[in-house]
C-alpha cells in the first residue's frame, strides 16, 4: 500500500483545465431561450406573477373599502355625537326658560299678593 501523494503543480493545472471544460459542457448543454421548454417555463413564471398581482390588487381594492367603510362609520359617529349635543344643549335652554318663567310667576305672584 502506498502512502498519500502530494499533487504537484501539473496535476493541479490539469485537475482546473478539467473543471473549466466541465463547467464549459453543462452550460453549452442547456437549453436556449427558444427551446419550448424554457418558453413554457416562463409562460407559466408571467401567469403566476399576474395572478400574484391581480391577488395584490384586489387586497388594496378590499383595504381602501374597509378604510372608507370604516371612515364613513367615524363621520356617522361624529354626526351624532354633536346631533346628542345640539339636543341635550336644546333640553337645557329650555329648561332653563321653563325655569326662569315659573320664577317670574312666583315674583309677580309675590307683587300682586301686596297690592
Amino acid at each position: 500500500m502506498s502512502g498519500f501523494r502530494e499533487p504537484g503543480f501539473t496535476d493541479r493545472q490539469k485537475a482546473a483545465q478539467e473543471a473549466r471544460k466541465n463547467l464549459l459542457n453543462k452550460f453549452k448543454s442547456q437549453p436556449g431561450p427558444d427551446d419550448p421548454a424554457v418558453a413554457a417555463k416562463r409562460a407559466e413564471r408571467e401567469a403566476l406573477a399576474a395572478k400574484r398581482a391581480e391577488a395584490k390588487a384586489a387586497r388594496e381594492a378590499e383595504k381602501a373599502e374597509q378604510k372608507r367603510l370604516e371612515e364613513e362609520a367615524k363621520a356617522a359617529e361624529a354626526a351624532r355625537v354633536a346631533r346628542e349635543a345640539q339636543e341635550a344643549a336644546e333640553r337645557a335652554a329650555a329648561l332653563e326658560a321653563e325655569q326662569k318663567a315659573k320664577r317670574d310667576a312666583r315674583y309677580a305672584a309675590r307683587k300682586a299678593k301686596r297690592k
